[in-house]
């Protein structure tokens, strides 16, 4: 049964997706959502350790990582399992891994004897702390990146403690990264005619997140500390109350100082020799920040929203997940998307962030079951009927 691709725009690429839990999916979800052919593979059902990465199959979170791809299983600590996937490397572009470092010299699928197969590979390899060094060993996780990375010292209100961010942004972006190392690497074959390994992990991902505040450490000595919800230069930005709930204010400049003040009802602020300057609003700002609720508490979110969006003060409310996915611009955007199960309940799951005007994106197929393509991919592959056989009564697939 053909395939369908969410996209045209990756179709020439075939990637042998080896990966679990979080980082590694996130990364090859992309290149899925554009169309290349990418092959799940995982550990056949007599050696399967239980549910699959993101929880149980038919689970949001697996469904919302694994689509757009095709699945098959391979043992590849077997002998006929590895040949068979070594096999399938000689035909492919891509092979994506979030194993421990060392498992894939175990294996036999480090770069160096995979570019021996085929010189065009690239090998995609996301750990916990890199594939070397003192940490690589160790198993990695979001929570610990976070950690280590810096980012919980800056989340929070000053003095509650260390806070991690509510979403898994090490696991996120060092996928994310990883894929985008995988499309310099197609990028640059294109001149060389080879492939190459590109590596990341959760603690470079994380550091590298840290942007700015990163770079005031390493210019200036800088140590940033948590700051709540205050933004660290753009005063007054933050969150606010309002008559009914809370609205975020940001005013950056002069001008929109200005603005604001008049808004609020309080022209005497922008004379005020306490709130004159960005300086002086910094060194008063939490009583600025008091005065401010004052004055916004008056009105409610939408009010608010509405009069500071006429003079081009940005604001914004503060959703809920349910509020975000009512929002009339979300909407407009597409992000949430209708799939369904592989018992036909439907499945809403979220739409890629970015569009491609004449290739886009879709989500086109569901999440495979265990073992579902494993002897059409492997027809594909060359694979006769005699061999596919033979792996069968292996047990390597």
């Amino acid at each position: 049964m053909p395939f369908s691709r969410a996209s045209t725009a990756l179709s020439r690429f075939t990637v042998l997706d080896l990966t679990r839990v979080r980082s590694g999916p996130t990364c090859v979800r992309q290149l899925g959502d554009w169309g290349a052919n990418v092959i799940k593979i995982e550990t056949p059902p007599h050696l399967s350790e239980g549910e699959g990465p993101g929880g149980p199959r038919e689970s949001s979170d697996f469904q919302n990582l694994q689509r757009n791809k095709r699945g098959m299983t391979l043992d590849l600590k077997s002998p006929q399992g590895i040949a068979a996937f070594k096999r399938m490397v000689a035909k492919a572009d891509v092979v994506v891994e979030n194993f421990r470092p060392d498992v894939k010299d175990r294996l036999g699928i480090d770069y160096e004897s995979l570019k021996k197969i085929n010189k065009r590979i690239v090998l995609a390899s996301i750990s916990g702390f890199g594939q070397d060094g003192p940490y690589a060993k160790r198993p990695g996780f979001d929570q610990i990146a976070q950690g280590m990375g810096g980012l919980m010292s800056v989340t929070g209100a000053p003095g509650a403690g260390p806070m991690r961010v509510g979403i898994p942004v090490a696991d996120l972006t060092a996928g994310l990264f990883c894929a985008l190392g995988i499309m310099t690497a197609l990028l640059e074959r294109e001149v060389s005619g080879e492939g190459q390994w590109v590596s990341t992990s959760l603690l470079q991902a994380q550091i590298f997140m840290l942007d700015f505040q990163a770079s005031r450490f390493l210019t200036d000595g800088q140590v940033a500390k948590q700051a709540g919800n205050n933004h660290p230069t753009s005063i007054p930005t933050g969150v606010f109350k309002t008559k009914d709930g809370y609205l975020n204010i940001a005013v950056a400049g002069a001008v929109i100082w200005e603005r604001f003040c008049e808004a609020v009802g309080h022209e005497d602020w922008i004379t005020s020799p306490d709130y004159k300057t960005g300086k002086t609003r910094l060194q008063n700002r939490d009583k600025l920040n008091a005065e401010i609720d004052k004055a916004t508490e008056k009105k409610s979110t939408a009010e608010w929203g509405d009069i500071f969006t006429k003079i081009g003060v940005p604001c914004g409310p503060i959703y809920n997940i349910d509020q975000v996915f009512a929002d009339p611009q979300v909407k407009h955007l597409g992000l949430a998307q209708e799939s369904a199960r592989s018992d036909g309940s439907k499945l809403g799951l979220v739409g890629q962030p970015f569009k491609l005007s004449r290739t886009p994106s879709k989500i086109a197929a569901r999440p495979p079951n265990l073992s579902e393509h494993t002897d059409e991919i492997l027809t594909e592959f060359g694979f006769g009927a005699d061999e596919i056989k033979a792996l069968h009564e292996s047990k390597a697939v």
